[in-house]
């Protein structure tokens, strides 16, 4: 028996399906890669919408390992903090003076996934499965990643020299590494590129002072009104769309059907539940990573027991003030660095979804419906809803997702 068990893919790359066998040190350093991944976006979040910072990683960490019970464990995703809400968060802490209302509403928003999941389990996966063809996930999967491009760019241009020193760890060890050292190159990356920062002057170390060691995270329960749940509950329309083509992203990555099993009711109900939970006592709402999925395309390693580890790590995170600042010492020009290649991974899994499925572009249909979805989903659009005193915006990926799987639907097949 093989010391680790590989299973070859469709493309001809090992994939690391069982770590168990590789030992819990190297688990650990594997789970770590996907903390640090995570890391920056999960607290930006709480930074911008005045959420706690350390509930926030926390519940994140909570949210990870109630989702993987949940889809029992089948599924490699971590739960990091969604973007879709921060508008409505800060809304309605404008409107009411107390983000607690916010937290109300993200809370029945995780019951709206919940009630999806529960439609999806009564009508049958059988009957989503078609309203999701390769041109509508492949191109839904494409926009996830190209979505991300200016984010990556935005945070490299902070510091070019330390973004091409990440990136240029990360790829020649993706290329040239060998044994365990290519599967971690992530971290490595983000541990070169931080020493040359640290030599360079370039790291911030100010946000240590004072802060303790340990340190039990300033939870603050949700309360609940028709203002805040109605501002920012109708969000979740849009997100469930995007959890779908999330969920897709991975499935495609790890070369599963995630949709079938364990089941696309399974992974709504674990992000709808790791939402409300974590809304309840003070966090944001929580989503499948894209980060991470990029991290699992890159190394190859697709079993979930590393986003389990991670999810520990995070709550260890939530609980330690100081590891938590000095993660965040990291400047945003490495992580900047690294995702160009981690976007940029799910970018090429959309491509790679129409070759293996030999999506025809010689037919209209495809060329429409792949066009709608890039175009909507790269362009800004937003569609804005207004349903007696309750408006939300539909936009991004979600909007295109929605309108692709609409054309999917009513344009004939053959033309």
């Amino acid at each position: 028996m093989e010391s680790v068990e590989k299973i070859k893919s469709s493309n001809n790359q090992d994939a690391i399906r069982n770590v168990k066998e590789l030992g819990t040190g190297k688990m650990l350093v594997l789970g770590l890669q996907h903390t640090f991944t995570m890391f920056g976006s999960t607290v930006l979040v709480p930074l911008v919408t005045g959420l706690n910072v350390s509930v926030s990683l926390l519940m994140c960490g909570i949210g990870t390992l109630l989702f993987h019970l949940i889809t029992k464990g089948k599924v490699p995703a971590f739960l990091g903090s969604s973007f879709a809400f921060i508008a409505p968060i800060i809304a309605v802490g404008q409107a009411t003076g107390d983000l607690a209302y916010a937290q109300g509403g993200l809370v029945v928003a995780g019951m709206i996934y919940l009630i999806v999941a529960g439609l999806v389990y009564v009508f049958g996966v059988e009957k989503v499965i078609k309203v999701f063809p390769p041109i509508v996930t492949g191109s839904i999967i494409l926009v996830i990643g190209v979505k991300l491009a200016p984010t990556a760019i935005g945070m490299a241009s902070e510091n070019w020299m330390l973004a091409i020193v990440a990136f240029s760890i990360v790829t020649v060890l993706s290329i040239f590494g060998k044994g365990f050292i290519k599967v971690i190159p992530v971290l490595v990356g983000l541990v070169g590129a931080y020493l040359l920062a640290v030599v360079t002057g370039n790291v911030d170390f100010s946000s240590l002072q004072g802060v303790s060691l340990v340190g039990l995270p300033k939870f603050t329960m949700a309360k609940f009104s028709l203002t805040g749940i109605m501002m920012v509950a109708p969000v979740a329309l849009a997100t469930v769309i995007e959890h779908f083509g999330d969920v897709m992203a991975i499935g495609a990555t790890v070369e599963k059907d995630f949709l079938s099993e364990p089941g696309i009711h399974r992974t709504l109900l674990g992000d709808g539940v790791a939402t409300a939970v974590s809304a309840m006592f003070g966090g944001p709402a929580n989503t499948t990573y894209s980060e991470n999925t990029g991290v699992l395309a890159l190394t190859k390693v697709w079993d979930p027991i590393i986003m389990r580890i991670a999810g520990c790590v995070a709550i260890v995170l939530g609980f330690s003030p100081a590891l938590g600042a000095l993660i965040g010492t990291i400047p945003s020009a490495i992580v900047g660095g690294i995702s160009i290649i981690i976007f940029g991974m799910i970018a090429a899994i959309g491509a790679r979804t129409f070759v293996e499925k030999k999506v025809d572009f010689t037919k209209q249909r495809n060329l429409i419906i792949a066009a709608v979805i890039l175009i909507l989903g790269l362009g800004g659009a937003e569609l804005p809803i207004t349903i007696g005193e309750v408006h939300f915006m539909i936009e991004g990926m979600a909007l295109a997702a929605i309108v692709g799987i609409i054309l999917n639907l009513v344009i004939p097949e053959g033309n």
